[in-house]
C-alpha cells in the first residue's frame, strides 16, 4: 500500500470511529439528563413503558406479556403528508408481541431477558407496477440487558445496559432490508431512568426513561441507523377502587425519538431517518401482584428524510406479574 493510499484508509478509519464515538456519547448523556427523555417507538419492554410504580422498587421478578400495534400508511415527506404516489410502498401494518421477565438479585443489580415476535403485513407495487401484499411472522432480535439501580436507597434512578442480538429473520420473501423483522446486526443498549415526587404527598410523581441504541456488529450490505428513544411522564398516584384493592394510576407522557439513516448497498438511506414527538395518554391498574398498563400514543410532530410511511396512532397493552 502506497503513503497516500494508507493515509486515506486511516483517515476514514478514524472518521467512522469518531461518528460512533459521538452517536454513543449523546446516547450516554441524555440518558443521564434529568430533564430529557427519549421513548422506545414500538415493541419495547416492561422497563421501557408505564409510570413510575412500574420501575424497580425492590429485590424479586417481574415477568410480562406486551402487545403493540402500528399502522403506518401514510405517506409523509420531512414535516408533511407526501402525495401516495411519490411512494411505492402502500401499508406496512405490524403487531408486535414481546415477553420477558426482569429479576432484581438485590437493590443494587438486575438482570432483563426480552423476547419479540411481529406479525407484519407489508404493502406494496412491484415492478409492473401491481399491488401486492406479503406477510412474515417470526422471532424478532432479543434484547439481554442489566441494570444498576444503586444510586439511592428508594432505587428512583437505575441505568441499563446490554445488547440487542440478530436473532430475527431479515429475509423475509418480498421485504425491504429496512422492513425484516431483524436487523441483523448486534446492537449496544445503553438508557437511564429517575422517578421523583411532583408533591410532598407522593400523590403526583414524574418519570424520565431513555435509551440509546448503537448497532456495532452488522452485515456488510446493511448498516441500521443508531436511535435515541424516551419519554417523560406525570402520573397521579392516589386512586383506587373496592377498598383500595384496586390502585390506578393516570398518566400523561411525552415520548420521541431520533433516528439516523440506514447505510449500505441493500439500505434505502435517502428515504430513511426520522425525528418525532409523540403525546401518550395511559392508564395503569394495579391488583395485588399483578399489573396491567396501556396507552395510545399520537404523533405531534415528525420529521422524516425522503418519502416514508408513518402512522397516525401507535397502540400499547402490557400485562405483568411480580414474583
Amino acid at each position: 500500500m502506497s503513503r497516500l493510499a494508507f493515509r486515506r484508509a486511516t483517515a476514514a478509519m478514524r472518521h467512522t470511529i469518531t461518528h460512533h464515538l459521538i452517536a454513543l456519547a449523546t446516547a450516554v448523556t441524555l440518558a443521564l439528563l434529568p430533564s430529557v427523555g427519549w421513548a422506545c417507538a414500538c415493541g419495547c419492554g416492561l422497563f421501557d413503558v408505564g409510570t413510575g410504580t412500574m420501575m424497580p422498587s425492590g429485590e424479586g421478578g417481574t415477568a410480562f406479556l406486551e402487545w403493540d400495534y402500528m399502522d403506518q400508511n401514510r405517506n409523509w415527506s420531512g414535516t408533511h403528508k407526501s402525495a401516495a404516489a411519490n411512494n411505492s410502498d402502500i401499508e406496512i401494518n405490524t403487531h408486535f408481541i414481546t415477553a420477558g421477565a426482569q429479576y432484581f438479585f438485590n437493590r443494587s443489580w438486575g438482570a432483563m431477558v426480552e423476547i419479540p415476535y411481529w406479525n407484519r403485513d407489508f404493502t406494496t407495487t412491484d415492478a409492473n407496477n401491481n399491488v401486492v401484499t406479503f406477510n412474515t411472522h417470526d422471532i424478532g432480535d432479543v434484547r439481554l440487558k442489566g441494570m444498576y439501580t444503586g444510586f439511592s436507597e428508594d432505587m428512583s434512578t437505575g441505568l441499563t445496559y446490554g445488547v440487542k442480538l440478530p436473532t430475527g429473520s431479515s429475509t423475509a420473501k418480498g421485504f425491504d432490508r429496512d422492513t425484516q423483522v431483524g436487523t441483523g446486526s448486534t446492537d449496544l443498549l445503553l438508557g437511564g431512568y429517575h422517578v421523583g415526587q411532583l408533591t410532598e404527598d407522593d400523590k403526583w410523581n414524574w418519570f424520565v426513561n431513555a435509551q440509546g441504541d448503537l448497532p456495532v456488529l452488522k452485515t456488510t450490505d446493511y448498516r441500521p441507523g443508531e436511535e435515541i428513544d424516551g419519554l417523560l411522564g406525570v402520573y397521579y398516584n392516589d386512586l383506587s377502587l373496592a377498598n383500595d384493592t384496586v390502585k390506578l394510576a393516570p398518566i400523561a407522557q411525552a415520548k420521541a425519538s431520533y433516528r439516523w439513516r440506514d447505510y449500505g448497498a441493500t439500505s434505502n438511506s435517502p428515504n430513511s431517518g426520522y425525528q418525532r414527538v409523540l403525546l401518550s395518554p395511559g392508564l395503569e391498574v394495579d391488583i395485588d401482584r399483578y399489573r396491567f398498563y396501556t396507552d395510545v400514543s399520537i404523533p405531534v410532530y415528525t420529521h422524516v428524510h425522503g418519502n416514508q410511511l408513518v402512522a397516525t396512532q401507535l397502540f400499547k397493552v402490557v400485562g405483568s406479574i411480580n414474583f
